[in-house]
Protein backbone atom coordinates (compact mmCIF):
# COMPACT_ATOMS: atom_id res chain seq x y z
CA UNK A 1 0.00 0.00 0.00
CA UNK A 2 1.16 3.51 -0.84
CA UNK A 3 1.14 6.32 1.73
CA UNK A 4 0.47 9.87 0.51
CA UNK A 5 0.64 12.97 2.71
CA UNK A 6 -1.11 15.84 0.98
CA UNK A 7 0.55 19.26 1.17
CA UNK A 8 -1.52 22.13 2.62
CA UNK A 9 -4.45 22.59 0.23
CA UNK A 10 -7.72 24.56 0.29
CA UNK A 11 -10.63 22.68 1.82
CA UNK A 12 -12.36 21.93 -1.48
CA UNK A 13 -9.18 20.45 -2.92
CA UNK A 14 -8.69 18.14 0.05
CA UNK A 15 -12.20 16.77 -0.48
CA UNK A 16 -11.66 16.55 -4.23
CA UNK A 17 -8.42 14.61 -3.76
CA UNK A 18 -10.24 11.80 -1.96
CA UNK A 19 -12.72 11.35 -4.81
CA UNK A 20 -10.03 11.81 -7.47
CA UNK A 21 -7.95 8.95 -6.09
CA UNK A 22 -11.01 6.70 -5.73
CA UNK A 23 -11.91 7.33 -9.38
CA UNK A 24 -8.30 6.73 -10.46
CA UNK A 25 -8.17 3.41 -8.62
CA UNK A 26 -11.51 2.36 -10.05
CA UNK A 27 -10.24 3.16 -13.56
CA UNK A 28 -7.16 1.01 -13.01
CA UNK A 29 -4.72 3.89 -12.59
CA UNK A 30 -3.82 3.34 -8.97
CA UNK A 31 -3.62 0.81 -6.17
CA UNK A 32 -4.42 0.62 -2.50
CA UNK A 33 -3.52 3.87 -0.80
CA UNK A 34 -3.49 5.53 2.62
CA UNK A 35 -3.92 9.27 2.27
CA UNK A 36 -3.46 11.90 5.00
CA UNK A 37 -4.47 15.56 5.12
CA UNK A 38 -4.99 18.18 7.79
CA UNK A 39 -7.66 20.92 7.78
CA UNK A 40 -6.16 24.31 6.88
CA UNK A 41 -8.98 26.25 8.56
CA UNK A 42 -12.41 25.58 10.09
CA UNK A 43 -15.06 24.35 7.68
CA UNK A 44 -18.18 22.20 7.82
CA UNK A 45 -18.64 19.01 5.80
CA UNK A 46 -22.04 17.37 5.46
CA UNK A 47 -22.46 13.74 4.49
CA UNK A 48 -23.67 13.08 0.97
CA UNK A 49 -27.37 12.76 1.87
CA UNK A 50 -27.47 15.29 4.73
CA UNK A 51 -29.81 18.27 4.56
CA UNK A 52 -27.75 21.36 5.27
CA UNK A 53 -30.55 23.29 6.97
CA UNK A 54 -31.25 20.39 9.36
CA UNK A 55 -27.66 19.65 10.37
CA UNK A 56 -25.83 22.98 10.21
CA UNK A 57 -26.29 26.34 11.94
CA UNK A 58 -26.02 28.10 8.61
CA UNK A 59 -26.35 31.64 9.97
CA UNK A 60 -23.54 31.02 12.48
CA UNK A 61 -21.33 29.69 9.69
CA UNK A 62 -22.06 32.77 7.60
CA UNK A 63 -21.35 35.13 10.50
CA UNK A 64 -18.06 33.38 11.27
CA UNK A 65 -17.09 32.98 7.58
CA UNK A 66 -16.98 29.18 7.88
CA UNK A 67 -17.66 27.53 4.50
CA UNK A 68 -19.95 24.52 4.10
CA UNK A 69 -19.05 21.60 1.84
CA UNK A 70 -20.56 18.22 0.93
CA UNK A 71 -18.46 15.06 0.68
CA UNK A 72 -18.95 12.09 -1.61
CA UNK A 73 -19.56 9.55 1.19
CA UNK A 74 -22.42 9.07 3.62
CA UNK A 75 -22.44 9.52 7.37
CA UNK A 76 -23.04 12.57 9.48
CA UNK A 77 -21.96 16.20 9.45
CA UNK A 78 -18.61 17.22 10.92
CA UNK A 79 -16.66 20.37 11.63
CA UNK A 80 -13.14 20.22 10.26
CA UNK A 81 -10.79 22.10 12.58
CA UNK A 82 -7.08 22.86 12.73
CA UNK A 83 -5.62 20.29 15.07
CA UNK A 84 -7.55 17.50 13.38
CA UNK A 85 -6.25 14.76 11.10
CA UNK A 86 -8.01 13.15 8.16
CA UNK A 87 -7.11 9.80 6.68
CA UNK A 88 -8.48 8.07 3.58
CA UNK A 89 -8.09 4.38 2.79
CA UNK A 90 -8.53 3.25 -0.80
CA UNK A 91 -8.98 -0.51 -0.67
CA UNK A 92 -9.69 -3.11 -3.30
CA UNK A 93 -13.06 -4.85 -3.02
CA UNK A 94 -12.36 -8.59 -2.91
CA UNK A 95 -15.16 -11.09 -3.35
CA UNK A 96 -15.38 -13.28 -0.25
CA UNK A 97 -12.75 -11.04 1.39
CA UNK A 98 -12.95 -8.58 4.31
CA UNK A 99 -14.05 -5.72 2.01
CA UNK A 100 -16.82 -7.68 0.26
CA UNK A 101 -19.71 -5.61 1.63
CA UNK A 102 -20.35 -2.50 3.72
CA UNK A 103 -20.80 -4.10 7.12
CA UNK A 104 -17.91 -6.54 6.87
CA UNK A 105 -15.60 -3.79 5.58
CA UNK A 106 -16.67 -1.52 8.45
CA UNK A 107 -15.78 -4.18 11.01
CA UNK A 108 -12.47 -5.10 9.35
CA UNK A 109 -11.23 -1.54 8.91
CA UNK A 110 -12.46 -0.18 12.24
CA UNK A 111 -10.88 -3.00 14.25
CA UNK A 112 -7.51 -2.47 12.57
CA UNK A 113 -7.72 1.28 13.15
CA UNK A 114 -8.85 0.77 16.74
CA UNK A 115 -5.87 -1.46 17.50
CA UNK A 116 -3.49 1.05 15.91
CA UNK A 117 -4.78 3.98 17.97
CA UNK A 118 -4.84 1.89 21.17
CA UNK A 119 -1.05 1.59 20.97
CA UNK A 120 -0.88 5.38 21.49
CA UNK A 121 -3.09 5.37 24.59
CA UNK A 122 -1.69 2.76 26.99
CA UNK A 123 -2.85 4.65 30.08
CA UNK A 124 -6.26 5.76 28.82
CA UNK A 125 -9.57 3.97 29.05
CA UNK A 126 -10.40 1.26 26.53
CA UNK A 127 -10.31 2.35 22.90
CA UNK A 128 -13.40 0.89 21.28
CA UNK A 129 -15.67 1.00 18.25
CA UNK A 130 -19.17 2.25 18.98
CA UNK A 131 -22.11 2.72 16.69
CA UNK A 132 -20.92 1.37 13.36
CA UNK A 133 -17.90 3.55 12.66
CA UNK A 134 -17.07 5.72 15.68
CA UNK A 135 -13.80 5.40 17.58
CA UNK A 136 -14.12 6.21 21.27
CA UNK A 137 -12.32 6.18 24.57
CA UNK A 138 -14.96 4.52 26.74
CA UNK A 139 -18.09 6.25 25.38
CA UNK A 140 -16.53 9.56 24.28
CA UNK A 141 -15.91 9.90 20.54
CA UNK A 142 -12.67 11.11 18.99
CA UNK A 143 -13.13 9.89 15.40
CA UNK A 144 -15.98 9.44 12.96
CA UNK A 145 -15.74 7.51 9.70
CA UNK A 146 -17.66 6.89 6.48
CA UNK A 147 -17.49 4.69 3.41
CA UNK A 148 -18.15 5.03 -0.31
CA UNK A 149 -18.07 2.00 -2.59
CA UNK A 150 -17.53 1.60 -6.29
CA UNK A 151 -17.37 -1.71 -8.19
CA UNK A 152 -13.70 -2.53 -7.63
CA UNK A 153 -12.51 -0.10 -4.92
CA UNK A 154 -13.89 1.54 -1.81
CA UNK A 155 -13.06 4.77 -0.03
CA UNK A 156 -13.08 4.58 3.76
CA UNK A 157 -12.19 7.83 5.45
CA UNK A 158 -12.41 9.55 8.79
CA UNK A 159 -11.51 12.54 10.92
CA UNK A 160 -9.57 12.22 14.18
CA UNK A 161 -9.82 14.99 16.76
CA UNK A 162 -6.29 15.50 18.05
CA UNK A 163 -5.93 19.02 19.44
CA UNK A 164 -9.02 20.87 18.22
CA UNK A 165 -11.02 23.76 19.63
CA UNK A 166 -14.02 21.55 20.31
CA UNK A 167 -16.34 24.38 21.40
CA UNK A 168 -16.57 25.36 17.73
CA UNK A 169 -18.63 22.23 17.00
CA UNK A 170 -21.65 23.30 19.06
CA UNK A 171 -21.35 26.81 17.62
CA UNK A 172 -21.65 25.54 14.05
CA UNK A 173 -23.71 22.34 14.14
CA UNK A 174 -27.22 21.55 15.27
CA UNK A 175 -27.86 18.33 17.15
CA UNK A 176 -27.69 15.60 14.49
CA UNK A 177 -30.95 14.32 13.07
CA UNK A 178 -29.67 10.74 13.40
CA UNK A 179 -27.76 9.66 16.51
CA UNK A 180 -26.26 6.34 17.61
CA UNK A 181 -27.85 4.92 20.73
CA UNK A 182 -24.67 5.26 22.77
CA UNK A 183 -24.72 9.04 22.34
CA UNK A 184 -27.75 9.18 24.66
CA UNK A 185 -28.65 12.68 23.43
CA UNK A 186 -25.47 14.19 24.82
CA UNK A 187 -24.59 17.65 23.44
CA UNK A 188 -21.51 17.96 21.26
CA UNK A 189 -19.27 19.19 24.10
CA UNK A 190 -20.05 16.09 26.18
CA UNK A 191 -19.92 13.65 23.28
CA UNK A 192 -16.48 14.30 21.73
CA UNK A 193 -12.92 14.60 22.98
CA UNK A 194 -9.43 15.21 21.69
CA UNK A 195 -6.99 12.35 21.35
CA UNK A 196 -4.19 14.69 22.53
CA UNK A 197 -1.52 13.01 20.46
CA UNK A 198 0.62 14.57 17.69
CA UNK A 199 -0.46 14.01 14.11
CA UNK A 200 2.92 12.47 13.30
CA UNK A 201 2.39 9.71 15.87
CA UNK A 202 -1.14 8.95 14.67
CA UNK A 203 -0.01 8.84 11.05
CA UNK A 204 2.84 6.49 11.93
CA UNK A 205 0.53 4.15 13.86
CA UNK A 206 -2.01 3.94 11.03
CA UNK A 207 0.68 3.59 8.36
CA UNK A 208 2.23 0.72 10.34
CA UNK A 209 -1.15 -0.97 10.76
CA UNK A 210 -1.81 -0.87 7.01
CA UNK A 211 1.81 -1.47 5.95
CA UNK A 212 1.72 1.79 3.96
CA UNK A 213 5.01 2.97 2.46
CA UNK A 214 5.66 6.51 1.16
CA UNK A 215 4.89 6.93 -2.52
CA UNK A 216 7.10 8.78 -4.98
CA UNK A 217 4.72 9.68 -7.82
CA UNK A 218 3.98 13.41 -8.29
CA UNK A 219 0.65 14.60 -6.92
CA UNK A 220 -1.88 15.26 -9.73
CA UNK A 221 -2.66 18.76 -8.50
CA UNK A 222 -4.08 20.04 -11.79
CA UNK A 223 -6.71 17.30 -11.90
CA UNK A 224 -7.55 17.74 -8.21
CA UNK A 225 -7.94 21.49 -8.63
CA UNK A 226 -10.23 20.98 -11.62
CA UNK A 227 -12.50 18.60 -9.67
CA UNK A 228 -12.54 21.07 -6.78
CA UNK A 229 -13.58 23.92 -9.09
CA UNK A 230 -16.24 21.96 -10.94
CA UNK A 231 -17.78 20.12 -7.98
CA UNK A 232 -16.60 20.84 -4.44
CA UNK A 233 -16.58 24.61 -4.85
CA UNK A 234 -20.04 24.54 -6.42
CA UNK A 235 -23.04 25.71 -4.42
CA UNK A 236 -25.17 23.36 -6.53
CA UNK A 237 -23.24 20.41 -5.08
CA UNK A 238 -22.71 21.65 -1.54
CA UNK A 239 -26.33 22.75 -1.01
CA UNK A 240 -28.02 20.12 -3.17
CA UNK A 241 -30.05 18.90 -0.16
Amino acid sequence: MIRLDLPPLPAAENLAAEEYFLDACEAGHGGETLLFWEPPEPFVVVGYANKVAAEVKVSACEQQHVPIFRRCSGGGTVVQLPGGLNYSLLLRIVENGPTRNISVANQFIMERNRAAIATLLPAAGPVCVRGHTDLCVDAVKFAGNAQRRRKHFLLFHGTLLLNCELSRISELLAMPSLQPDYRAHRPHDAFVTNLNRPASAVKAALAHAWDAQPGSAPLPLAEIKQLAREKYSSRAWNFKF
